[in-house]
C-alpha cells in the first residue's frame, strides 16, 4: 500500500527533462520566496516568472494558475519534509507517538513560515475540480507521511479511515492556528488526541494485516 502510495509522486510520464525539472525548480522556489514575505495574495504569475528566470508563457505550461502553483509549492514542501523525516524518523515508543510527533514536526516547519503557509492553505481550499488531480496528490503524500510513521506496510481499511480522520485534523488545526483561533498548546492536544485513533485500530496481536 505504501509503495503504491509513494510510487504515485514520480513525475508523470513521459518525465520532465533535467532541462526541465531545472526550470520547474526555480519556478517552484520563486513562488515560495513570493509567498513566504508577502503571502497568498504575493503570488502573482508575472513576478513568479521574472524571479524564476521564465517567460510568463513558459510559467503558464507548468502551471494553469496561481491555485495550481501554490498547491505544487504545498506538495513540493511536503515532499521536503518526507525526506527530512526518513532521515530523522520519530522515535515515539508506539505507532500513535509517532504520528504526533512527525505531525507537530511538520506543523513546526510550517510554523517558521507563516505567510507562506497561509498561502498553500489558502489554496487548497479555494482549489476547484480543475486542481483536483493536484490536491489528491498533496493528501496521498500527507497520507504517506502519516503511514510511514505508523510503520504500516500493508493498513487496514480501518487504518485508513483512522489516518484520513487524522489528516482531516491535522489540516483544521493549520487552518484555525493561521486564523488565530487556535494555539500551538491547542494544536497538540488535538493532534495528539486524533492520533490515539490508531490504538484503536490496531489488529489484534496474533493476526496479520491484509495485503493492499
Amino acid at each position: 500500500m505504501t509503495a503504491d502510495i509513494r510510487a504515485d509522486h514520480r513525475p508523470a510520464s513521459p518525465p520532465l527533462t533535467e532541462r526541465q525539472e531545472a526550470r520547474r525548480r526555480r519556478i517552484l522556489n520563486a513562488s515560495a520566496q513570493l509567498a513566504a514575505r508577502g503571502g497568498f495574495d504575493a503570488v502573482q504569475m508575472r513576478e513568479v516568472a521574472e524571479a524564476a528566470g521564465v517567460a510568463l508563457g513558459t510559467l503558464y505550461r507548468y502551471f494553469p494558475s496561481k491555485i495550481h502553483l501554490l498547491v505544487a509549492t504545498m506538495q513540493d514542501q511536503l515532499q521536503h519534509m518526507h525526506t527530512t523525516l526518513r532521515k530523522r524518523p520519530p522515535a515515539g515508543a508506539d505507532p500513535a507517538d509517532r504520528v504526533a510527533e512527525t505531525l507537530m514536526r511538520a506543523f513546526r516547519a510550517l510554523q517558521r513560515e507563516p505567510q507562506l503557509a497561509d498561502a498553500m492553505v489558502r489554496a487548497l481550499t479555494f482549489a476547484d475540480r480543475g486542481v483536483s488531480p493536484e490536491v489528491d496528490t498533496v493528501s496521498r503524500l500527507t497520507t504517506a507521511i502519516i503511514l510511514d510513521a505508523m510503520g504500516a506496510e500493508h493498513p487496514t481499511p480501518e487504518q485508513l479511515s483512522a489516518v484520513r480522520v487524522i489528516e482531516h485534523t491535522w489540516h483544521s488545526a493549520l487552518i484555525t492556528w493561521l486564523s488565530g483561533r487556535a494555539s500551538i498548546a491547542q494544536v497538540k492536544i488535538d493532534i495528539e488526541t486524533v492520533c490515539r485513533l490508531i490504538d484503536l485500530t490496531a489488529p489484534s496481536p496474533g493476526t496479520d494485516s491484509p495485503a493492499s
